[in-house]
């Protein structure tokens, strides 16, 4: 999982792009997500792959198929509020885990999208985790 250090330069590119990221994450659908803190109440930002789903944004908490969700997860099951930018536009959110074939359907679409994923499941399961699914929507 990534460390604030190591995000800040994505976040900065980000910003600096209007959301039209360069390097090594050019032509990648990111946006950023931030969350208030569990322990700390602080907003934290984080850069997060997305998929466009009509007017919602879908992300997937795979810390790379490590064995714990990321915080930014915690963050959004303990307080559903969020606020995202994506390219030029900021927007509050509600976060909703996917269940079910919803949430099934949300998966194979991101998998079929960027094949790492698959690769990042069986790391998480391994470990018994399945990776969770969580809407983005407008508020």
């Amino acid at each position: 999982m990534a460390t604030p250090e190591q995000n800040q330069p994505i976040i900065d590119d980000f910003r600096a792009t209007g959301g039209q990221m360069t390097g090594d994450y050019a032509g990648w659908p990111l946006l950023l997500l931030t969350t208030t803190g569990v322990k700390s109440g602080l907003p934290r930002t984080s850069p997060v792959m997305y998929l466009a789903d009509g007017d919602r944004y879908l992300v997937f908490p795979s810390a790379g198929g490590a064995p714990n969700d990321p915080a930014w997860y915690r963050n959004l099951l303990a307080q559903p509020a969020a606020t995202i930018e994506v390219g030029p536009d900021t927007l509050e959110v509600e976060a909703t885990v996917l269940a079910g074939a919803e949430r099934d359907e949300a998966w194979a679409r991101q998998v079929a999208a960027y094949p790492m994923f698959g690769g990042f499941a069986e790391k998480a399961a391994e470990a018994g985790r399945v990776i969770p699914v969580v809407a983005l929507s407008p508020r």
